[in-house]
């Protein structure tokens, strides 16, 4: 079944010839089924390479969509024309307008500041709080998952000797959670960050429970006790050039930046990378939809 998105979103055409299919306001306006509302609030700097991204997972799954881009209504985007921000988003005010069946909260480049300097961080607060009541389930990504473990637990991250860069394998630790349902006992999650949580401060929160590590112990996947809140520290979303493009940008830049582990054929940066983590993403955000959206949510909102 498609997604629903505005007829002139430049991802509609990336995503028609990939055969993803998506279904323009117009026509979606003369069925007769209520989509899943999904908010994605795109903190990310490279806005439209992420809606891409995120729209292809969820596009590819029996449930119609229907998508609201949130954008931070005080924050200044450099890297995205203000037009398309106008044109295809809605100011972070408008969500509590509204409520949705799902809401995505996206990573952002700001992890290694305080989080109270973010400067859209108050209103951040607010759209999670917002949510608690009036979506179905939150699904927080790498720096959003540190921010909704943050706001939400009192659970503060942790700076990395070094940067967590590249395609780690992980561990389920629940056979029976629908989240994971389907998934190999190790899979691959691409991972860039310079933070982390303690897994120490996890366990002291009954409401918490962790659906996946790595090797070396990080946690991954973490749930809250009424499936409500998600928190993926990695990025199942990421293309399969994202992490390539990050490396040889702070490489360019003169930065100390490694080859990332595990993607490059050979850790060698001049062959092409593999994707191995394509259907991994794809079944996590079937699952996350079906499992703790779909199947939670009523037909109106008013029951």
């Amino acid at each position: 079944m498609p997604i629903k998105i505005q007829s002139e979103l430049p991802a509609r055409s990336i995503l028609e010839n990939e055969n993803i299919f998506v279904m323009t306001e117009n026509r979606a306006a003369s069925q007769d089924i209520r989509p899943l509302k999904i908010a994605i609030i795109n903190l990310m700097p490279t806005k439209e390479a992420t809606e891409t991204q995120l729209l292809r997972l969820l596009g590819n799954t029996p449930l119609q969509i229907d998508i609201s881009l949130v954008r931070m209504e005080n924050h200044v985007s450099t890297h995205t024309a203000e037009e398309h921000l106008e044109r295809f988003y809605i100011p972070s005010s408008e969500v509590f307008n509204h409520k949705y069946d799902g809401m995505i909260i996206t990573g952002a480049p700001v992890e290694q500041m305080p989080f109270e300097d973010v400067d859209y961080w108050g209103d951040l607060c607010d759209i999670m709080d917002y949510a608690k009541e009036n979506v179905f389930s939150t699904l927080y990504i790498c720096w959003g998952a540190q921010a909704g473990l943050y706001h939400n637990y009192g659970i503060k991250k942790l700076a990395l000797e070094k940067k967590l860069f590249g395609i780690f394998q992980n561990h389920r630790l629940l056979q029976n959670e629908p989240l994971l349902r389907g998934f190999d006992d190790s899979f691959p999650v691409p991972t860039s960050r310079h933070t982390t949580v303690s897994r120490a401060s996890i366990n002291k929160i009954s409401d918490l429970t962790v659906l996946a590590e790595n090797a070396d112990g990080e946690t991954t996947l973490i749930k809250s006790s009424d499936n409500r809140s998600i928190y993926m520290m990695g990025h199942l979303e990421y293309d399969t050039d994202t992490l390539s493009n990050e490396y040889f940008r702070d490489k360019n830049k003169g930065l100390p930046i490694e080859v990332p582990l595990s993607y490059f054929p050979d850790d060698d940066s001049s062959k092409k990378p593999l994707n191995t983590w394509r259907s991994t993403a794809h079944l996590f955000y079937s699952n996350w939809l079906n499992y703790y959206v779909y199947q939670e949510t009523p037909y109106s909102f008013s029951k």
